[in-house]
């Protein structure tokens, strides 16, 4: 055998034990430390990498996390069970609250007035740069062009039958993929359990908002004076509903001329309304006039 191959052999074998001495040492002296608690974390969330909580997916999400710098519930997607978990894994007090949704605050669509026919890209974005965003009279208006439902990763959201966008709120994880994507800002959270919801963002004055959809909110204060919970008030010409004092009555809706506020009642519920808030009206005329009449004859 060829010496010359032996030595060389021995060399590269010599070389290679010296440097992985060399690594071996190195990994040791600069080895970074990694809590135990993040994979733990990171087990916990939806691993969609979504970036709904605002984080580089979901290990920038478990980092944040692990550093105090995001609540436990900061993937909204993985639940409040797995909140708990991660609560658990931090030594913390589990979160308490009930589950949040996303909601369209429009339902314009077909009902709103189109100022001419949009050919360009379908993406609601794209739109906004078009004759400054004009092809739905309506500003505060949903294009229907789907940029959120494309954004969401659960299918909790489409464009419904009427042109808007319409949240799956069984499916819908409030990861707020849909809020950033829509350029109006038309999408809100909203308490799972609720049922009452002031469909129209609109904040123009009556006659304005009647040219331009047929299911805007006017801001007549109709549902307000209707509400006996005091929890739905006009700001900025459109009715707010306050969720904390919400009994989800749905008068507001029965008493609502424009239909703006969901769930929308059947034309027999209105007149059955109508009917109710007439007969009370009589009944209150009544009662004062006979108040009045004994007064005078005392």
């Amino acid at each position: 055998m060829d010496m010359n191959i032996v030595y060389a052999v021995i060399v590269l074998g010599v070389l290679a034990l010296v440097f992985g001495l060399i690594l071996a040492i190195a990994s040791k002296v600069f080895e970074v430390k990694v809590d135990p608690r993040l994979p733990e974390i990171q087990n916990c969330l939806a691993g969609a990498n979504c970036g709904g909580c605002g984080f580089p997916g979901c290990g920038g999400c478990a980092e944040a996390i692990l550093a105090g710098k995001a609540p436990v519930t900061a993937c909204a997607p993985a639940g409040p069970e797995n909140a708990a978990k991660i609560a658990a894994i931090m030594g913390m007090e589990a979160p308490s609250g009930e589950k949040m949704v996303a909601h369209v605050l429009c339902n314009g669509g077909n009902n709103a007035t189109k100022n001419f026919e949009y050919r360009g890209v379908k993406d609601c974005l794209a739109a906004t740069k078009v004759c400054g965003g004009d092809a739905v009279a309506c500003k505060y208006g949903c294009f229907g062009f789907g940029s959120c439902v494309a954004a969401c990763k659960f299918d909790a959201i489409h464009i419904g039958e009427n042109g808007a966008a319409v949240v799956d709120k069984e499916k819908c994880t409030n990861c707020g993929a849909c809020r950033e994507a829509c350029p109006r800002k038309l999408i809100v959270e909203v308490p799972y359990s609720k049922k009452v919801f002031v469909n129209c963002s609109n904040k123009d004055k009556g006659p304005a908002v009647t040219k331009v959809c047929a299911a805007s909110c006017i801001g007549c204060g109709m549902c307000e004076r209707t509400c006996k919970f005091d929890a739905i008030h006009v700001e900025n010409n459109v009715a707010v509903i306050d969720y904390d004092k919400c009994k989800g009555c749905t008068m507001c809706a029965k008493a609502c001329p424009r239909n703006a506020i969901e769930p929308i009642p059947t034309a027999e519920e209105k007149e059955k309304f109508k009917a109710a808030q007439k007969a009370a009206a009589e009944k209150k005329a009544a009662a004062a006039k006979a108040a009045a009449e004994a007064a005078k004859a005392e």
